[in-house]
């Protein structure tokens, strides 16, 4: 595909590797062609790097395949997930997972991404239920349009939630900012 046609999300081969695209702007300079800027991030090394394109330039878009995995726990800074068809018991580090290690709960299922039958990243579900395990006592008379509180979740994670939230209830936490959704439905 051409650089003008890569987007945010997208994974494509820059030197061989597979690497997910953070950024990108086009910049058409006064003279000159029509480049396109990015920030990369390698999926096998973590790192991110800018990266520029011109606008003419072919880039390799890669697939990776993904398989549906269920996370059963955590074993040092590695996190086991068992593939729902085989069986089969894959770890994942702590820096492969990034954020997402804070909505693992046992049992999830989750998406995870391969590279030539390497792991790659994990797509999460669009949200997930966590228990509050600690926040300010609610006050009477709070309503939902009052000034919200931080609330420490079952995992680790940290949220702001209406001040009608209390210790012990369900909540939905939307994965993609970490922001509270809504009660959990029970």
């Amino acid at each position: 595909m051409q650089a003008t046609n890569i987007r945010k999300g997208q994974i494509i081969e820059v030197g061989g590797e597979p690497c997910r695209v953070m950024e990108f702007r086009h910049v058409t300079p006064g003279k000159g062609n029509a480049v396109v800027q990015t920030r990369l991030r390698n999926l096998r090394s973590g790192s991110s790097f800018d990266q520029r394109f011109r606008s003419t330039e072919n880039v390799e878009r890669v697939v990776l395949e993904t398989q549906e995995f269920e996370y059963l726990y955590q074993d040092g800074s590695d996190y086991v997930f068992m593939n729902t068809e085989s069986y089969e018991q894959v770890n994942l580090s702590d820096e492969l997972l990034g954020d997402g290690v804070q909505y693992l709960l046992s049992n999830i299922k989750v998406g995870v991404e391969f590279y030539h039958g390497e792991p790659m990243g994990v797509n999460l579900p669009g949200k997930v239920n966590l228990r509050v395990m600690e926040t300010e006592p609610s006050l009477k008379g709070a309503t939902a349009a009052s000034q919200n509180k931080p609330a420490t979740l079952e995992t680790g994670l940290i949220v702001q939630v209406p001040p009608f939230i209390e210790v012990g209830e369900l909540i939905t936490v939307d994965t993609s900012d970490g922001k509270y959704i809504e009660r959990a439905k029970a």
